[in-house]
């Protein structure tokens, strides 16, 4: 039986720095699983694979899991087929139309309200944030990793003080499972103590609010008003219709 040692330390070590070396994180997060498993089986590198593809297989015998899968999956091809019929900008067209969102200022609202509103489950938040969001900040040459700030500090934030969500039933069972008072009770009190997650919410509306850029958020920020969405170096991983377009449209 594996003993834990300081080599249990080395695959998210191992992950985190392919993260930042190659910019590839499925690459990576899959690179720490197998060593990982190879950790497990005593650095066997042939029995760690056959481990970690048992491992991946397994997560599918969770019906959880693979419900999350699913729905995300669904969720994602759903907003794709929204975006490729014109649904996305038909839908910004009736928000300039009316007024609703006509400014820089008004557009990063939009995504901060959008992430905290939507709180079925934080991938779901990110997506459906980023495709509204995304040709708006564009449009008004906001930089896109001000959007991917804004949507990541309301869409998991909220959703970990939110009972509603898959976040909140695995957060209720794990209290349910550690103690016989009421877990929604305990859960519904505890949310004052989230100092994290208020913090980062309260902390992206003033930023919004006040337009702080700082840092390389200012350099981003200066480069998309020169008209470059992205860095020169930059290849987006997700939409390649992104790659061919470096250029803001004025």
């Amino acid at each position: 039986m594996y003993e834990p040692n300081w080599m249990s330390i080395l695959p998210p070590i191992l992950a985190i720095i392919l993260s930042i070396v190659t910019r590839q994180v499925i690459i990576s997060l899959s690179v720490g699983i197998l060593a990982g498993y190879c950790v497990l089986e005593f650095v066997n590198p042939i029995a760690g694979a056959a481990l970690a593809i048992d491992g991946v297989i397994n997560v599918f015998s969770d019906s959880g899991d693979t419900k999350v899968l699913i729905f995300t999956l669904i969720i994602g091809g759903m907003i794709a087929t929204i975006e490729k019929v014109g649904g996305v900008k038909g839908f910004i067209h009736l928000l300039e139309h009316r007024g609703w969102v006509n400014s820089p200022k008004k557009a990063k609202w939009l995504a901060y309200f959008t992430g905290v509103v939507i709180f079925i489950e934080s991938n779901i938040t990110l997506l459906i944030a980023g495709a509204i969001s995304r040709p708006l900040f564009d449009r008004y040459k906001i930089a896109r990793e001000k959007l991917a700030y804004i949507i990541d500090s309301t869409s998991a934030p909220i959703c970990i003080m939110i009972p509603l969500n898959a976040w909140g039933a695995v957060i209720l069972s794990l209290v349910g499972s550690s103690t016989t008072s009421n877990p929604l009770e305990i859960f519904v009190l505890a949310i004052p103590f989230n100092f994290y997650p208020i913090a980062v919410i309260l902390f992206s509306a003033f930023v919004i609010w006040a337009n702080v850029n700082i840092g390389p958020m200012k350099k981003a920020q200066l480069r998309t008003e020169d008209g470059n969405l992205l860095w020169p170096e930059a290849t987006p991983m997700v939409d390649p219709s992104v790659v061919a377009q470096h250029k803001v449209a004025n």
